[in-house]
């Protein structure tokens, strides 16, 4: 590092020009204190202007909020039956006729489970599928809740009356169109129903 002091001729340590001037920049620069600056370091800085509001900063918030009015509800929050006739029923009859069954006959109907032991229960809304392939195949998606997002059963038989009900989609946290289709498509996948099975 560098000594800031200089060295004249005969050896003597001469102060350095930084060192010359600094007190006197620092005493022409310092405020008096006599004045409010040095006492008051509110007065020193200027006052903060306000931004005027302009057209275009009070419309943001109209425009954001119309953005949200403006999105479309999905079809999951359409009304329980309509959901299932108009979205979830032609869906489920494309899925299953990509994958080769082409005499699906599917229903809608509120009516008594058909399985073994449960003739005393309520009715309730079930999907209805059948088709005749090697014999007659047939599911039945059950909706307890009449709501999508509530519980869920599924059974399947083949020319006879089903012996049990299965839960259906019981860990899924939100329930889709989509979900609902390959959900089910998947099942009766599993039943080796479907494809080349």
């Amino acid at each position: 590092m560098a000594d800031p002091t200089n060295h004249n001729q005969a050896g003597e340590v001469a102060p350095s020009t930084v060192n010359k001037q600094a007190p006197t920049v620092a005493k022409e620069n310092a405020p008096s204190t006599d004045s409010t600056e040095a006492t008051d370091s509110k007065a020193a800085k200027p006052p903060k202007q306000e931004k005027p509001a302009t057209a275009a900063t009070e419309e943001k918030p109209a425009a954001a909020k119309a953005a949200k009015k403006e999105k479309a509800p999905s079809v999951e929050d359409k009304p329980f039956v309509e959901f299932i006739e108009q979205d979830y029923l032609p869906a489920l009859q494309k899925a299953i006729a990509q994958q080769g069954v082409q005499d699906l006959q599917v229903s809608f109907a509120k009516q008594k489970l058909p399985i073994t032991g449960f003739e005393s229960a309520e009715e309730c809304w079930q999907i209805i599928g059948s088709w005749k392939e090697t014999g007659l195949r047939q599911f039945n998606l059950y909706f307890p809740d009449e709501d999508i997002q509530g519980k869920k059963g599924f059974s399947c038989n083949e020319g006879k009356k089903p012996s049990t009900l299965e839960s259906f989609l019981i860990d899924e946290r939100k329930i889709t169109l989509d979900l609902l289709v390959f959900g089910l498509v998947q099942r009766l996948d599993g039943q080796k129903w479907l494809g080349i099975n």
